[in-house]
């Protein structure tokens, strides 16, 4: 079962060094408790004979990079490198077993997690993982299973009760970052010169944009990092806990602060609670949901961070007229959505990814039993989701969290998940939507003489058309894809912040303000369904479970520490640019970006969280080399030549055992 690169073919090199590659690696598989059962005897097995190869260190890391997978009880050789996959081939570790074989592991599967009692239903589960196109032919399933599997891909969105609590609740966590950036936006009205830092010096601007960076520069320097060890150690669900009690507690304090000293501590408490909170909810959410509604619930963080905007511009309505205390209530509102965060998550089944990686088979098959419509379904993941990561096992070893986060830029495929991840998440603060969301109300400000009233309901514009845009991005988000949504809208986004900036030359005040707050509405209606969702969701899917929590934890920490920079600087900026210069100049960036990503950012919808590990091991230069060559030519003929003839190459092919959406559905018809 393969995805495979048209016109490529495996280096003679890959099939020379496959014995010693599997050798070498023996130590490997040995020290890995979650490796299958099939790999342990293996392991075994070639353990005595590594001391008989005479290999430097430097060649057993060169033909672990390279290594072809083997399965010596099966004789079936296999083109497939997870680090150096130069066939660019997604592979089904099920695929080419025969069907005694595969009943035969899945029993000794079964017997070594204890989960005997199991077997018959986890060998339907692994018959139909291994050709999920062919369901219907396995004779082992009754009619009550086919038609669970065939509304699976017909209706796709009739998923249990438990995880639509559980992506809910653990999204409203997102409600508090975005109801604190709007807090303290409409608070940065009067706070300033509350505490005495309120005039247009150099100096009082810095360090209004250091308080208000306050909580992203603790996300990026230690609320993202304390991710990795927390997940280790109390789960996806005790990670979630600790940062929700964090942001509760600290918006509280930052109510009652008396100086702005005060209220820089207390937001850098709040960046600890945000910073795990944001590298653990998006993949707690990812871990939870069935590969063809991953994209569109896992972006509800991005809708409920929106739908915390909405409602901080919305309490800063209300409050605004309530005198000294007004920016105090806009500050203290946002502990409102920590609170059933804080209550509700352990009501939520922990990811069955996490048990597994803790070797808790039983633990996980109950989580999936809450997460997926049948057993049999819980019991196709559970034996997929295990053979995945036992491949996983044979390039990445066990490690600590030093060792992992240098892996996070050294090991080939881990390295290219790196690359995406930075590259979306950057995006994310090139494209401008943080100039709007951290300072609104200052820029309106700027914009005439208009009254707090006004400027206040400029910004609820936004937050409103922010919120209502996400929405679309839960259907396209899996049907067009992470990708074509990004080089859709950010060209978009691009000219309407030229024409907001253009607008700011309008010498009528009222006209002023009401065509660059449209332009600035137009922005966020595309970012919305684009740039909006698609980073953390991203970012969340397309690390190995060895790497993901660190490799989470380095997306966040890009994203929020570069909104740190932007919440520093825009304040001078708007002193050296003007209002029009800093539009312009984040139009630029948005081109900048859209580069990036064209280069560097594969698709991944409607893949699941293992497969995507074949994505990432194709080379960075085989998929630039592609955009360049047959996308970007194809695009320029289709859509300026407007031939219609024009031809796409694909650059992956399907092959056994690994299927798509439409596959699925002309299966299903067929029966």
């Amino acid at each position: 079962m393969h995805l495979s690169l048209r016109d490529s073919s495996a280096r003679r090199s890959d099939f020379d060094e496959t014995p010693r590659a599997i050798v070498s690696w023996t130590p490997v598989i040995v020290g890995i408790v979650e490796t299958s059962s099939p790999a342990r005897s293996l392991a075994a097995r070639l353990a005595p004979q590594r001391h008989s190869v005479n290999m430097s260190d430097t060649e057993v890391e060169k033909t672990a990079i390279e290594h072809v997978h083997e399965d010596v009880e099966g004789g079936r050789t296999n083109s497939v490198s997870l680090n150096h996959n130069v066939t660019a081939k997604i592979q089904n570790p099920l695929a080419g077993k025969s069907r005694d074989e595969l009943a035969a592991e899945v029993a000794t599967f079964a017997k070594e997690v204890g989960m005997s009692e199991q077997t018959a239903l986890l060998q339907k589960g692994a018959f139909v993982a291994q050709q999920p196109d062919l369901f219907e032919e396995v004779a082992e399933l009754d009619d009550n299973e086919r038609e669970a599997l065939r509304n699976e891909t017909l209706h796709k969105w009739r998923q249990p009760r438990t995880l639509y609590f559980t992506i809910i609740l653990c999204s409203v966590g997102a409600a508090v970052q975005g109801w604190d950036q709007e807090g303290s936006n409409g608070a940065n009205l009067s706070w300033p010169t509350a505490f005495g830092i309120g005039s247009d010096s150099r100096y009082d601007s810095l360090l209004v944009g250091v308080v208000n960076a306050a909580p992203y520069i603790a996300s990026a320097g230690l609320g993202c990092w304390l991710s990795d060890p927390l997940n280790n150690y109390i789960g996806r669900r005790g990670t979630i806990f600790f940062s929700a009690v964090f942001c509760l507690l600290s918006v509280i304090g930052s109510a009652t602060t008396q100086n702005w000293q005060q209220l820089f501590v207390t937001r850098l408490l709040l960046g600890i609670g945000m910073g795990s909170k944001a590298s653990t909810v998006p993949i707690f959410a990812a871990e939870n949901c069935p590969a063809a509604v991953r994209g569109g619930l896992v972006m509800s963080w991005q809708m409920w961070t929106a739908f915390g905007i909405f409602l901080g511009v919305t309490a800063n309505l209300a409050v605004y007229n309530t005198g000294d205390i007004a920016w105090r209530l806009q500050l203290g509102s946002a502990f409102i959505p920590a609170l059933p965060l804080v209550i509700g998550v352990y009501f939520c089944p922990e990811s069955p990814r996490w048990y597994i990686k803790k070797g808790r088979y039983r633990d996980a098959f109950q989580s999936l039993l809450k997460l997926r419509n049948t057993p049999l379904q819980a019991a196709r993941d559970l034996y997929y989701i295990h053979a995945q990561i036992a491949a996983e096992a044979e390039f990445l070893s066990r490690s600590n969290y030093l060792k992992r986060f240098v892996e996070l830029f050294t090991i080939p495929r881990v390295r290219r998940a790196t690359l995406a991840s930075f590259v979306v998440m950057l995006a994310q603060q090139m494209c401008g939507i943080n100039i709007i969301a951290f300072y609104s109300s200052t820029i309106f400000a700027r914009l005439g003489n208009s009254s707090n009233l006004h400027i206040l309901l400029a910004s609820w514009g936004f937050g409103l058309v922010n919120f209502v845009f996400a929405f679309p991005a839960v259907w396209t988000i899996d049907t067009f894809g992470r990708r074509s949504l990004l080089l859709f809208t950010f060209p978009q986004m691009t000219w309407s912040l030229l024409a907001a900036g253009a607008c700011c030359f309008v010498t009528d005040q009222q006209t002023q303000l009401g065509t660059v707050a449209l332009f600035i509405y137009i922005f966020a209606a595309f970012y919305s369904p684009g740039e909006g969702p698609v980073p953390f969701t991203y970012s969340a899917e397309v690390f190995p479970l060895s790497h993901r929590e660190v490799g989470m934890a380095w997306a966040v920490a890009t994203c929020l520490g570069w909104a740190s920079v932007l919440s520093i600087t825009l304040p001078l900026m708007l002193d050296a640019f003007n209002t029009y210069g800093v539009f312009f100049f984040y139009a630029g960036l948005n081109v900048c970006a859209l580069v990036l990503i064209f280069l560097f950012v594969p698709e991944t919808k409607q893949r699941t969280l293992e497969e995507l590990d074949y994505i990432f091991a194709t080379p960075t230069r085989t998929f630039v080399h592609y955009q360049c060559t047959k996308a970007l030519p194809y695009w320029f003929k289709r859509w300026v030549l407007f031939n219609k003839s024009a031809k796409l190459e694909p650059l992956f092919t399907m092959d056994e055992g690994v299927t798509d959406q439409q596959k699925m559905v002309k299966a299903i018809h067929k029966h």
